[in-house]
């Protein structure tokens, strides 16, 4: 699966994407994915701290923490949106 990280998510985990396998995917929630990712090291760990500032999306869908990932080609992660 290819994961993309926006914003403050590419800066501290230091790449705007990678491609990973998951293991059982179909079963997986996008937050068991933000689990494996906080496994890999401190600077994932960092950029998914403040869980409540996490917004993702599948193919191009936001959709909530709790979505299961599927065979969903694509995941990634953003901060809220502002604007005017």
């Amino acid at each position: 699966m290819k994961i993309l990280y926006f914003a403050w998510f590419r800066d501290r985990i230091g790449k705007p994407e990678e491609v990973i396998e998951i293991t059982g995917a179909g079963d997986q929630t996008i937050m068991d994915v933000i689990s494996l990712l906080v496994q890999r090291g401190e600077e994932y760990a960092t950029a998914f701290e403040d869980m409540s500032v996490v917004h993702a999306a599948l193919d191009m869908e936001e959709v909530p923490l709790t979505t299961l990932v599927g065979q969903a080609k694509e995941l990634a992660f953003y901060p809220p949106f502002t604007g005017g």
